[in-house]
């Protein structure tokens, strides 16, 4: 072969393998959803998350925390509100910095991102009081809330409106009054999301009421209140996921500090993870609890459909369950 037939063959080859890799890159660049948590959670494939009770940086450093995890291992971030500061102006800066260091190796803009709020779901006046929290949170993009402390149904509800616009109408009048969320927050948002306002608008609802909504919704089952109500606040249309919070429950139990899960718990705190487990098999919604390496593929085998613990954790869950997606 000559030399300028070889060189010819070396540029076609070239062109077809980049033809092959750009396909590939394409076909995992194009997710079906913004919120990388609920198309796994849509194919029922565990979910595994990352968080930290520090914050993310402050307000100083947020942008570039969120660059540096805009490649982390799990499918979302628990960004702590609750006992880290409330600080909005962080918040957003974080957002903006998956952003710039996105898409997920999954093709998913950025990692999705679930903020715990610092307000207690005491009861409905309290929740009422302080939904102003939830259209803040909500403006800068985020993908989700957790509500710690769900104590109360009136509560729940006063959650669930606080999440959705006025024109999302399923369960309206079936357990739920017509959304109050404000439509001034919708710019930042769908800007974070790369997409219209009037496509935030309509995806921006919460699932899996709303089969195609982008906004998972949770609550902390973490006290003997809360585990009291626990069915009827579950019965709430518009939640995604509970957890028991085994922390807190076990400071409310009287049971400070002791082991929470396995045989040698204490048999209310084994008693209270049932009954939360229970109340979301029963409204099919998605139970969260800790996963290790060595216990991930019971969690799941029992119910577990959101896990903590790590990404050696998450690697044996996604090995278990046959996992495609990237991450």
């Amino acid at each position: 072969m000559k030399i300028a037939e070889k060189r010819l063959a070396c540029v076609c080859l070239g062109v077809c393998l980049g033809l092959v890799l750009g396909v590939a890159t394409g076909l995992a660049q194009t997710p079906k959803r913004v919120n990388k948590a609920i198309e796994l959670l849509g194919q029922e494939q565990p979910i595994y998350y990352t968080g930290s009770h520090e914050g993310m940086g402050g307000s100083g450093g947020a942008f570039e925390a969120g660059v540096k995890m805009a490649q982390t291992w799990a499918d979302y971030i628990n960004y702590d509100m609750e006992h880290a500061p409330y600080d909005i102006t962080a918040l957003s800066e974080f957002m903006r910095g998956l952003v710039k260091g996105g898409p997920t190796k999954s093709g998913h803009r950025t990692p999705a991102v679930i903020v715990t709020l610092p307000t207690d779901g005491t009861d409905e006046v309290s929740m009422r009081a302080n939904a102003w929290m939830v259209k803040q949170v909500l403006a800068t993009g985020i993908h989700g809330i957790l509500l710690c402390h769900a104590d109360s149904p009136g509560a729940v509800k006063a959650f669930v409106e606080a999440a959705r616009f006025p024109n999302q109408r399923l369960a309206v009048g079936e357990g739920l009054d017509e959304g109050r969320r404000g439509v001034h927050g919708v710019t930042t948002a769908a800007r974070i999301w790369g997409i219209s306002q009037q496509e935030y608008v309509q995806k921006a609802d919460v699932w899996p009421l709303n089969p195609n909504g982008e906004i998972m919704l949770g609550l902390k089952i973490e006290d003997k209140r809360a585990l009291s109500n626990v069915e009827e606040s579950l019965k709430v249309p518009g939640i995604a996921f509970a957890e028991w919070g085994p922390g807190d429950m076990s400071l409310s139990l009287g049971f400070p500090f002791a082991q929470v899960e396995g045989p040698n718990a204490p048999e209310p705190l084994r008693q209270a993870r049932a009954r939360v487990l229970a109340a979301c098999k029963a409204h099919k919604i998605c139970f969260l609890n800790t996963v290790r390496p060595n216990t991930v593929v019971s969690a799941i085998q029992e119910g577990v459909m959101i896990g903590s613990g790590g990404e050696q954790a998450a690697e044996a869950g996604r090995k278990y369950t046959k996992r495609g997606m990237p991450w």
